[in-house]
């Protein structure tokens, strides 16, 4: 027996309901997005205790003019910075604030020689560690 007449047409999803063919609704999905786009504060806490959203540059207690790098390594703290826009005393000065994020003491500061000084003149590198 063959078929010879014309076939019935599928009856088609409307698309502005339907966005993945499995029920899910496109206004759901556009909220999904928006609040997925949101400001977060995050809960990640770096080592020592400090959380992860703190600005380290403003921690070091260093003029912003001054600060270039403030990373928390293994050790403790490596800092890079401008000593031409920074008060005599920058290095201890950043050390005892850094240090206190982790409610330690330093413990010394270590001058770190410049592998390209010619990438930031005049900027220094040192490293802090804490008690």
């Amino acid at each position: 027996m063959t078929l010879t007449g014309q076939r019935a047409t599928e009856p088609q999803p409307n698309p502005v309901q339907m966005a993945s063919g499995r029920g899910v609704p496109m206004s759901l999905i556009a909220l999904l997005t928006l609040a997925a786009c949101g400001d977060r504060v995050t809960r990640d806490i770096l080592p020592g205790g400090i959380p992860a959203r703190t600005n380290l540059h403003e921690a070091s207690g260093l003029p912003p003019a001054s600060v270039r790098t403030v990373a928390r390594r293994d050790f403790g703290w490596r800092v890079i910075y401008q000593p031409s826009a920074a008060p005599p005393n920058a290095e201890s000065q950043a050390a005892v604030a850094l240090c206190g994020l982790e409610r330690r003491a330093p413990l010394r500061i270590v001058q770190q020689p410049r592998i390209d000084p010619f990438a930031d003149p005049g900027a220094r590198i040192f490293d802090i560690h804490c008690a």
